[in-house]
């Protein structure tokens, strides 16, 4: 049954294709008042998506080094196959259902979009002027990608590929396209509450953190909960193209090249750096030795924290982020570890608290100064308004993310089950689900 299923999504898709110019009607253009587009920009931006791609085979070495030697495989093509799926689902409806005409402040109308219809380079995205609109869709397209593919972190070892693919599916149109529009669209309810995320503290680590918790408690833990990472050099080689792409990641989210860019450029390093170190200097206190391993996880937690903020605050203010977030994300993976929940990679620990802190301290240390976007300064300037509505809106997607990826799974495990057999998960995901081993 599932292989003529599978046959007649791919006939439909490239009937839709096919057919498209007669099936969706143009929206007009104004020829007399063209956007000006700026080469630099565009140039930029280019960069800054392909960067934020590789991101996403980064994040699948990054994981794939940390489990055990017979899911290696089976890891990195959790976050490989994200590259596909998302992308083609971001073309057909995930886009509108994102950046859409507003419906509520909740989600977009994705009809004007659908298979990228009326996305093209003779119009621009309203607060990114000065590139073509099918630019600005792309560069969000990498963003939908390697959110989902942050949760498998937190499932690894357990969960059917199948069953998998389908929630990403789910959780993309559902839990973060809503999201990214309620924050990042002009007309969106957060974003006219005036929370502010620059680059997906918020839409990216918050809502694939709580997911990853979801999916966690709703699998239930590994029959074997061991720790026994495969290789630490692909963990260094995936921490190395994660730091690199996360420069497309941040600055990028200045949608220019300009002096914003810059300024999230330089809080992106020196955040992740700070934090880096920090989780080293932890693990001594706590009479450990200085591992590679802890170093990468505390880079990526200072990335993480310092996205909602990089455009927002200084070069002082970012190394703190960087050093609060790893405290306490390095005290949630204690913590976790003395409970019964299972996941896997400690994806909440780290993402997902990572972005709660950086979503809290973006509201304490955002400044005018820096970003002239910044309407209400953050509570360290004296001011507490931005600083309580970052709170609500914590407490509001926190409820959203977690609760709507339950049902979901939920949902995809009623469709085809989550999880494999005792059988299949002792001998490894690579055979069981792939055929293949290392």
């Amino acid at each position: 049954m599932r292989k003529w299923i599978l046959l007649g999504v791919l006939v439909v898709i490239s009937l839709i294709c096919l057919f498209s110019h007669n099936l969706f009607p143009e929206l007009p253009v104004d020829q007399k008042n063209l956007p000006k587009f700026d080469s630099a920009d565009i140039s930029w931006m280019l960069v800054a998506s392909a960067m934020v791609l590789i991101m996403t085979p980064g994040l699948g070495f990054f994981y794939g080094g940390m489990v055990r030697k017979k899911n290696v495989i089976s890891t990195i093509l959790q976050s490989f196959i994200a590259m596909g799926i998302i992308s083609i689902l971001w073309v057909i409806v995930g886009f509108g259902v994102a950046f859409g005409p507003s419906v509520g402040g909740f989600f977009g109308n994705p009809t004007p979009y659908l298979f990228f219809h009326n996305v093209g380079t003779t119009t621009a995205w309203s607060l990114a002027p000065t590139i073509p609109l099918i630019l600005f869709a792309v560069f969000q397209m990498k963003f939908a990608i390697i959110t989902p593919a942050l949760i498998s972190g937190a499932f690894a070892e357990r969960i059917r590929f199948w069953g998998y693919i389908l929630f990403i599916t789910l959780f993309s149109l559902f839990i973060y396209a809503p999201l990214a529009h309620m924050v990042w669209h002009p007309d969106g309810l957060l974003f006219k509450y005036g929370v502010l995320d620059f680059a997906g503290g918020t839409v990216v680590h918050m809502s694939a953190g709580w997911a990853a918790l979801a999916g966690a408690i709703f699998l239930g833990p590994r029959k074997e909960k061991v720790s026994e990472p495969s290789r630490i050099s692909y963990v260094i080689l995936g921490t190395a193209l994660l730091w690199f792409g996360w420069f497309g990641f941040n600055a990028g989210s200045a949608l220019a090249s300009n002096s914003l860019a810059v300024q999230a450029f330089v809080n992106t390093t020196v955040a992740s750096a700070a934090a880096a170190i920090a989780w080293g200097f932890l693990e001594k206190i706590k009479g450990k030795k200085i591992s590679a391993m802890g170093v990468c996880i505390g880079a990526v937690v200072g990335l993480v924290a310092i996205t909602p903020a990089a455009g927002f605050v200084s070069v002082a203010h970012s190394i703190l982020i960087g050093i609060i977030a790893v405290t306490v994300s390095s005290y949630m993976v204690d913590l976790r570890s003395k409970t019964n929940i299972d996941d896997t990679l400690d994806v909440f620990p780290c993402h997902g608290v990572g972005g709660l802190v950086g979503m809290i301290l973006t509201g304490v240390f955002a400044s005018p100064a820096i970003n002239s976007a910044v309407a209400e300064p953050g509570l360290i300037f004296g001011e507490y308004h931005l600083f309580f509505k970052h709170i609500i809106a914590l407490v509001g997607v926190s409820i959203f993310a977690f609760g709507g990826s339950y049902i979901l799974l939920y949902i995809t495990n009623l469709i085809t089950p989550l999880r494999v057999t005792e059988e299949y998960e002792v001998e490894g995901l690579d055979k069981s689900q792939h055929g293949e081993s290392l």
